[in-house]
């Protein structure tokens, strides 16, 4: 018998039967396949259960918002102005903290309240300004200095060059040559902030380059802007907030540096620099504490609440800790 009769054989004694459509339901097929996951609910989910971060992020928003409404509540002072005892005629110097001045004053009776609240809107402003431009700048010469291999050895040379001028030196140079400033304080930062951010990312990227669903949108003609935004950036999202939320405290560490030795913002800005500048001359007196202790009290809440805010955002973006 020849192997042609044996497959029509064979195929006769088969039951249609076998062969006939199994029956379903289009309606409970998609829902067996869809999924509510989100990626930022479950985030703050877990954010929301570390009940330390959540008190700490109330609290700076609250210090946030108390900053900037702060000047339009009755009966506050102008931060720069030096208030006269009407009955002498002379300055309110370094009263302490009483009915009329919450906090006391400094030494030429400008209201230490009003200067407080001021100097951490000011120095907030520059953090926030000085950390959105390094995530900017930062995460974009880093996404290509890390993806595009033809900018490596380019960018590569610039950062060795640029990272080898201590930072503090290029700080004190420029506010130095340039005119004394929030702005100039601003860029100073700036120039070399970015460097950090940009060599992470880079980092980062050269690890999932070239894992196989970015070779697969290589091949496919997938832009590289797209493959960057897409394909490699959402992986990084809990470290490059976690760099952020460290990026704002550090710049308003960087203002108290340079206004603690003087080179900072004018003396009629108030910021916290010039605060703690302000105190450090009178902290030997046991009676003129108060001036230190409150600006310091403020950064310390500040850069502890953007630390731990920051880490445990980091942990809860990372879709491992997602149930």
């Amino acid at each position: 018998m020849t192997s042609k009769k044996i497959i029509n054989n064979m195929a006769d004694n088969i039951d249609p039967s076998l062969f006939d459509f199994a029956e379903y339901d289009e309606s409970k097929s998609e829902l067996s396949g869809y999924s509510n996951y989100s990626f930022w609910r479950s985030t703050i989910q877990v954010f929301m259960k570390n009940k330390v971060a959540v008190a700490l992020l109330i609290l700076i928003v609250s210090v946030v918002l108390f900053t900037v409404i702060q000047p339009y509540l009755p009966n506050q002072k102008n931060p720069t102005q030096i208030y006269l005892d009407p009955n002498t005629g002379l300055q309110y110097r370094n009263v302490q903290p009483n009915d009329e001045f919450i906090f006391g004053t400094n030494s030429i009776g400008q209201d230490l309240w009003a200067r407080l609240w001021s100097g951490t809107r000011t120095s907030l402003f520059i953090g926030v300004a000085v950390g959105i431009f390094e995530a900017i700048v930062g995460i974009t010469i880093g996404a290509l200095w890390g993806y595009v291999r033809k900018l490596d050895a380019i960018i590569t040379e610039i950062y060795n060059v640029w990272d080898n001028i201590p930072s503090t030196v290029v700080l004190i140079i420029l506010t130095y040559i340039m005119k004394p400033s929030i702005s100039t304080i601003i860029f100073a930062m700036c120039m070399t902030g970015w460097l950090q951010m940009a060599r992470f990312v880079r980092n980062l990227i050269l690890i999932i380059r070239d894992r196989e669903y970015n070779l697969a949108s290589r091949c496919l003609g997938t832009p590289t802007g797209r493959i960057i935004t897409k394909n490699l950036l959402p992986y990084l999202v809990s470290v490059i907030m976690l760099r952020m939320a460290l990026a704002i405290p550090a710049a308003i560490g960087n203002e108290v540096f340079l206004s603690y030795i003087g080179m900072g913002l004018p003396v009629d800005i108030p910021s916290l620099g010039n605060l703690i500048s302000e105190g450090r001359a009178l902290m030997m007196d046991p009676n003129q504490r108060y001036q230190l202790f409150f600006p310091a009290a403020v950064i310390s809440v500040v850069t502890i609440s953007f630390y731990v805010i920051g880490n445990v955002f980091a942990d809860s973006a990372d879709p491992r800790n997602h149930v």
